[in-house]
């Protein structure tokens, strides 16, 4: 795992298309921001862990329309 120090408004470029930026930083709470193509989905780490969650998203996934 690489671990990066940031600060507002500073961000990290993933490959050629995809980046991210650090919005906001409040007390213990850092708000993101994403670039990615549409055909990369974003989820957050929790949803994946549950399964009731993963199923939701894969229902969410096949139903729509721009995938």
């Amino acid at each position: 795992m690489l671990v990066l120090s940031r600060k507002q408004f500073e961000g990290i470029q993933i490959g050629s298309d995809i980046r991210i930026k650090i919005v906001k930083v409040d007390r213990n709470q850092v708000r993101l921001g994403i670039e990615a193509p549409p055909d990369v989905a974003i989820v957050r780490d929790e949803l994946v862990a549950d399964p009731e969650a993963s199923e939701a998203r894969s229902a969410w996934e096949s139903s729509d329309p721009a995938r």
